[in-house]
């Protein structure tokens, strides 16, 4: 019986044994893939890392207007771009002597900053937190900033070339750029040469413009702050309408808004008033005398003008050009704003007016054209970072909801802002 216990706990202290090793070998297998799957999470984590760093694409800029350069500016900025190329049919004289006033708004002047635009060192005036200076100016001082960045971004800027298929042609497919942004105004057919729908949306801004121009070339060529002036009734009653006698509505902005701006040579005048069926804004709309809107302007500039510009008297009026009646408001934008050319694998995306344009001119067009480029650094590091096909796509689709979104609050408050307030 003794040597039976003897044998039975010998036994137990084997059993003990074996499971005391079966536990310290699980324990090492289960530390050791812990530590496998750790290292390789390091290592995946920091070649990911070190490979973002490392990405760099080559970017193709088509159009060398205000967004068109703003965005090189961007693509530079993103630290993700190792060639960049310029493209505008235009030569450097005639893309510089345009005789535009631009007017930057305070968002703009925010976004500028941050690429590095230094205002002080721009030809131009400050009011109400807006910077007013000549297209031409405003193009050249960003050829400058290019020309600095070459140092450190392949930067290529050829003017008197125009984007078409043989140009694509002559590409080497090896050296194709990743990312094509198109920027070539509203008259551009770089999108029809790259095979992108040309199909609008076209939107009504509930609300009813005129614009008129005058072009003085005995006066200066110098920048000025725009003038509004709000709440306006013409006085109509020789042509059968009087508006005093209308009713107002106290919860629509009352009357017509008006604006005069550009420079003293070239002068613009942006005249709006909120959708409505008063008996003015009929007659205005339908009449078929052309004479009652060129009169309507003619007082207005000689009334709210700058005190030190000469009025218009009927000599100078025949210098003025204007529209004949009141016309709807309206947002037209492209319904694909980016694409993805799938056999050459390269990204495209719309911006500017080739992307969204007003048919009523406010003076502050140009800004509704930065608001697209605001997604465009984080745009160019996704695609620059992306891993497969599917990231590009995510990034696009990200691209092109941001362009709706543009759209969606310039109908909502792109004209108050602009001419109402």
């Amino acid at each position: 019986m003794d040597g039976l216990q003897a044998d039975n706990a010998g036994v137990g202290g084997i059993e003990d044994n074996d499971e005391e090793r079966y536990r310290a070998l699980a324990y090492d297998t289960a530390l050791s893939t812990l530590v496998a799957v750790a290292v390789y999470v390091v290592v995946k984590v920091s070649l990911d890392g070190f490979r973002q760093w490392r990405a760099r694409i080559s970017v193709l800029i088509v159009g060398s207007g205000p967004v068109g350069l703003t965005a090189a500016l961007v693509a530079v900025r993103s630290g993700k771009v190792l060639k960049l190329t310029v493209l505008d049919e235009r030569y450097r004289a005639a893309l510089l002597c345009r005789p535009q006033q631009i007017a930057l708004d305070p968002r703009s002047v925010k976004f500028l900053l941050g690429l590095g635009v230094d205002f002080d060192n721009m030809e131009g005036c400050w009011h109400s937190e807006h910077f007013f200076t000549r297209i031409g100016v405003f193009q050249e001082y960003l050829l400058s900033i290019l020309e600095q960045k070459k140092l450190k971004v392949d930067v290529k800027v050829q003017l008197g070339t125009k984007f078409t298929e043989e140009y694509l042609r002559r590409i080497q497919r090896t050296q194709w750029p990743r990312v094509i942004v198109v920027a070539d105004g509203s008259c551009g057919d770089s999108c029809s040469v790259l095979g992108i729908s040309s199909d609008y949306s076209v939107e009504s801004c509930h609300a009813y413009g005129a614009n008129a121009t005058i072009e003085r070339l005995d006066q200066r060529q110098v920048p000025t702050p725009e003038i509004r002036a709000h709440r306006l009734y013409f006085d109509l009653s020789a042509y059968g309408v009087e508006a005093l006698r209308e009713p107002r509505n106290p919860t629509a902005k009352p009357g017509f808004h008006l604006k005069i701006y550009g420079t003293f040579r070239n002068r613009y005048m942006a005249l709006v008033c909120p959708a409505s069926d008063t008996k003015m804004v009929r007659f205005l709309r339908h009449t078929a005398n052309a004479s009652i809107m060129k009169n309507i302007f003619h007082q207005s500039f000689n009334v709210y003008k700058t005190d030190v510009e000469p009025r218009l008297n009927d000599v100078t009026l025949h210098h003025m050009q204007c529209s004949r009646r009141l016309f709807e408001i309206q947002l037209s934008h492209r319904r694909i704003s980016a694409a993805f050319i799938e056999g050459d694998n390269v990204a495209v995306t719309v911006e500017g007016e080739a992307a969204r344009v007003l048919n009523f001119d406010t003076g502050c067009g140009v800004n509704l054209g930065m608001r697209g480029l605001e997604s465009m650094g984080t745009f160019i590091y996704r695609t620059a970072t992306a891993v497969d096909q599917n990231d590009i796509l995510e990034a696009l689709s990200a691209k092109m909801q941001h362009s709706r979104q543009v759209a969606e609050t310039f109908k909502q408050t792109g004209l108050p802002q602009s001419m109402y307030e």
